[in-house]
């Protein structure tokens, strides 16, 4: 299957401005289309606004994984609640979602990355995560090998996939029979202020009244909060993906070894990418914030690289603006969709790693290959806060890669954020203005 960010939409979503709305959303990624959707199912009068097409970023573009396995411990109980909205969406759209328990393992090569899934599963076993260590003879019995220098692994039955091209869209098709209005080629330019408060959006298209927005815009939230004058330490890397020709299922779920990893796709084939490898583009806000991420830089969890300057009209461009008037053509207009080319060499890469893993496989062709801006912060969690600076603005941002997975329980903490609700959920962690150290001692988590 082709990526879905090259092809014509199924269904465009597109309809009048508003005059005024409850809720204004920014960014129609899945946590944008989730917080449309539990919104607008609790009454509330919603628009999600976006510059580009619905989920044509990073949404789109992820691996597919619903896991609960390495994160952050204060994120486990979320993403497990999103393991739960997962399956039953995917039942109200009558499968269509591509919502499947696969499991989800780690492997390792030594005995002290095995001590590093022990600890983290020693911290995470009291949450009611069902993960447990393998040996390297369960590693056959359970994942069909691999072949390789393999001591055991990491694995957690109850995680999932979902297919991220259907799946997002789909929501979003679901967020409208609810009530909620989804407009695609209309970009946020500014926020309308009162005395300091929230009182519209100014869109390229005109300005709608609201009192409360939703900043869910991925790589482009850190631009578009600067020039509000909020400043958070967001960057984004680059991620390279794959998309294999049918081949043999010899591997039943997700796996993520050095150098790869892969998950049986829907048509028959395996979406491969490099793990723990990812490329950051010299800008603006790399400079800024290179400080904040010596400590994760130092840590070894991740090759990072430094991949020349960000290319023209990336959010942190050299070139791209920091400021504009709501009157003039904004960044997010100059571009549509944020569509980093692949990096090549690491795709022959995955396919020969994978082959050597699986060499029964046989010939590892790949049918499409792309990328993705993935929107990190220094502790590799996100954001999900009201911000204090900007009454009436909620802000959901820094993914740090596994947005897709935990998107729909992101989605009702914010919608019940805006209702004025308990989100059900300790969120301190992951306050817009909290510390960003990398804590030392802490388990986890894993991108």
């Amino acid at each position: 299957m082709t990526a879905p960010f090259r092809l014509p939409p199924p269904k465009p979503f597109r309809g009048d401005l508003p005059q005024t709305v409850d809720l204004a959303v920014i960014g129609a990624g899945v946590i944008g289309i989730s917080t449309a959707l539990f919104a607008a199912r609790a009454g509330l009068r919603v628009v999600v606004l976006e510059k580009g097409r619905v989920a044509a970023e990073q949404s789109s573009r992820n691996w597919g994984w619903i896991r609960v396995q390495g994160r952050d411990l204060a994120e486990i109980p979320i993403a497990m609640e999103a393991q739960s909205l997962w399956q039953s969406l995917d039942a109200e759209a009558q499968g269509r979602l591509g919502v499947r328990q696969v499991g989800v393992s780690y492997l390792a090569k030594t005995d002290a990355e095995m001590g590093g899934f022990q600890r983290w599963l020693d911290a995470a076993r009291p949450l009611g995560v069902s993960s447990h260590l393998m040996t390297r003879g369960k590693l056959a019995q359970v994942l069909g090998g691999p072949v390789g220098p393999y001591v055991g692994g990491l694995h957690t039955p109850t995680d999932m996939k979902a297919e991220p091209w259907g799946a997002v869209p789909e929501l979003a098709r679901m967020a409208e029979a609810e009530g909620a209005q989804i407009i695609e080629g209309c970009a946020v330019r500014a926020l309308e202020r009162t005395g300091g408060a929230i009182s519209g959006v100014i869109t390229e298209a005109g300005t709608i009244a609201c009192a409360q927005v939703v900043l869910a815009g991925g790589a482009w939230s850190s631009l578009f909060l600067n020039r509000h004058g909020v400043d958070i330490p967001q960057l984004s890397v680059r991620s390279t993906a794959l998309a294999t020709g049918p081949l043999p299922q010899a591997l039943p779920g997700g796996v993520a070894a050095e150098g790869w990893a892969a998950r049986p796709r829907e048509d028959g084939g395996y979406t491969l990418a490099p793990a723990g490898f990812a490329e950051l583009h010299l800008g603006k806000d790399t400079i800024r914030h290179a400080r904040r991420y010596l400590p994760l830089a130092l840590s070894g969890a991740f090759s990072v690289v430094l991949s020349g300057s960000a290319p023209k009209g990336f959010p942190d461009a050299l070139g791209t603006p920091r400021f504009w008037r709501h009157d003039e053509v904004s960044p997010f207009e100059r571009m549509r969709v944020l569509d980093p080319a692949p990096n090549m060499a690491k795709v022959s890469e995955i396919k020969r790693r994978f082959a050597q893993a699986y060499p029964d496989i046989g010939h590892v062709n790949h049918r499409d290959a792309w990328a993705g801006m993935i929107d990190v912060l220094p502790d590799e969690v996100p954001v999900v806060d009201h911000c204090a600076k900007i009454p009436g603005l909620i802000v959901a941002t820094g993914m740090c890669g596994h947005g897709f997975g935990i998107g729909p329980a992101y989605g009702r903490i914010v919608a019940d954020l805006a209702l004025g609700r308990d989100p059900g959920h300790d969120l301190t962690r992951f306050a817009l203005n909290r510390s960003y150290a990398v804590a030392r001692d802490r388990a986890g988590p894993n991108i």
